[in-house]
């Protein structure tokens, strides 16, 4: 499919998606409450079968925090961004993935010892690189007076 078949095919699934077509992705996003079940959709459904996750990211865009996902079919050779965010900084959940894709289970590790963001139903949500004396250095609010960072 190409980018605008994809836009109608997602749109087939969910009319209220907001859905861009970017210049190279078309761009879903999601609220927090509906990712799971599209991205399995996505996952399952013959026509897309988005099979391989290639990029799981985590973004401080300020006020909101937020995931980034970018998927990719190895048999119809389609890809496509999934994008959700929460405006919770205090305690910010979002469903895990790591059922669908594997992956997803250490990428969703390190945006939690990062960005503090927890993921729902995860296996073995714990820190990856840090102990739990830091924060979460790439919040843009994270300050660290011994080793002198400020926001």
């Amino acid at each position: 499919m190409d980018n605008k078949q994809l836009e109608e095919f997602v749109k087939s699934i969910d009319q209220d998606l907001e859905i861009r077509n970017g210049k190279q992705f078309t761009e879903v996003t999601l609220l927090p409450s509906q990712l799971y079940a599209i991205a399995k959709l996505l996952r399952e459904k013959e026509e897309a079968q988005f099979d391989f996750l290639f990029n799981l990211t985590g973004v401080d865009y300020g006020q909101d925090l937020g995931v980034v996902y970018h998927l990719r079919s190895t048999v119809h050779g389609h890809s496509i961004v999934l994008k959700t965010r929460t405006s919770d900084r205090v305690n910010p959940n979002i469903d895990s993935v790591s059922d669908l894709w594997e992956t997803a289970n250490l990428h969703e590790r390190e945006v939690y010892d990062l960005l503090g963001i927890k993921f729902t139903n995860h296996p073995d949500l714990r820190r990856l690189f840090l102990d739990s004396s830091w924060g979460f250095p790439l919040r843009k609010d994270y300050v660290d007076d011994i080793n002198i960072v400020t926001k």
